[in-house]
């Protein structure tokens, strides 16, 4: 594979008018207004391959936002260089518009009074899309985004799920080569988060559409990236598979086991009444019970899952057992909320 965005070493500073307070403070700041530095995105630096599906994510103002504007060449980059599809996009940003395709879940590129038909005309003519080719891949993406029941309707009047489609149709008109997706799913329902992921999965496995992604809803994620890249305050602090992730910062399981009711009364209670198991491990512990159902969380490492299920059956009778995994979101809450990627990387 060939690299389609290749960054190094990229930074971007804004360089923002700091307002002093009162009256006179404030025509001073107007005057002679004192400048404030906002490194945004600090010593970047990322490869991906064409083909890729990848996401990108962050907390809010982690420069997630920043970076893509400078990959399409809205921004221009304070240091470090950048190449999307073989271009430079500040220098050649018009050419490059031909090549990428972007879609913003809070900001649509459709007409707002116009029929959604129409909207995708005028973006034909402002891509350049010969007129045939433009309705073989109406057609393609009608079919895979289920488009004709609303092709007639005003942009106004379609739902959020509906004109999110309509945007990534628009943004799939001239069949680019790259397309960036900034929080796609936003606001959607469960229905129109599903549709939206199984047709990307689609455009990126059988056109090899490469796709950054950037959300905060981690379903998005597991369901459609091999490769996760987080960032926080401009610096990149991982960049690896979500499995790895998981492996490195979940490895604290749940048992959720359903006892005999037989073997439940004999279990000892505390004062309050709730259940205690006598010798408990210490890599064990007891999360919670709710009638005969029991939830114990471990560490994968230090206590193998088929070790504990022993331990457990040698002193109650079990009817059954059930493992849970922790969710991708609750281990990327943990990182952010102890650093402990950043630990790794400034160890």
């Amino acid at each position: 594979m060939s690299a389609i965005i290749e960054i190094e070493h990229l930074s971007k500073v804004f360089r923002l008018a700091k307002r002093r307070p009162g009256f006179l403070g404030g025509l001073r700041s107007i005057v002679n207004p004192e400048l404030q530095l906002v490194h945004a995105v600090q010593g970047l630096s990322l490869r991906v391959e064409r083909g890729e599906m990848i996401g990108l994510i962050g907390p809010n103002g982690a420069g997630k936002s920043t970076s893509i504007k400078m990959m399409t060449g809205i921004l221009q980059p304070s240091g470090g260089s950048i190449r999307v599809a073989g271009l430079v996009p500040i220098e050649r940003r018009r050419e490059l518009a031909a090549k990428i395709g972007v879609v913003f879940g809070q900001r649509s590129q459709l007409w707002w009074d116009l029929p959604l038909i129409d909207s995708l005309r005028l973006l034909r003519h402002l891509y350049r899309v010969p007129e045939t080719r433009f309705r073989t891949n109406l057609a393609q993406l009608c079919e895979l985004l289920d488009l004709k029941a609303f092709l007639d309707t005003p942009v106004r009047q379609l739902s959020l799920g509906q004109r999110m489609r309509g945007d990534i149709a628009a943004a799939l008109l001239h069949e680019p080569e790259l397309l960036y997706l900034d929080e796609p799913t936003i606001g959607l329902d469960v229905v129109a988060k599903a549709r939206i992921r199984e047709f990307l999965q689609r455009l990126n496995t059988e056109r090899r559409t490469t796709i950054l992604l950037t959300t905060h809803d981690m379903d998005d994620i597991e369901a459609l990236c091999q490769r996760m890249v987080i960032i926080d305050h401009g610096h990149k602090l991982y960049d690896g598979t979500v499995t790895e992730i998981r492996n490195t910062f979940g490895k604290d399981r749940m048992l959720i086991a359903v006892l005999e009711q037989s073997a439940l009364q004999q279990l000892p209670r505390d004062e309050a009444g709730e259940v205690l198991l006598p010798d408990l491990p210490a890599q064990v512990q007891l999360v919670r019970t709710d009638g005969p159902q029991i939830w114990l969380q471990f560490h994968r490492d230090a206590m193998p899952a088929h070790e504990l299920v022993a331990w457990l059956g040698q002193r109650v009778t079990l009817r059954d057992v059930t493992f849970q995994e922790p969710e991708i979101e609750s281990i990327i809450r943990r990182i952010y909320e102890e650093d402990l990627l950043l630990h790794q990387v400034t160890a």
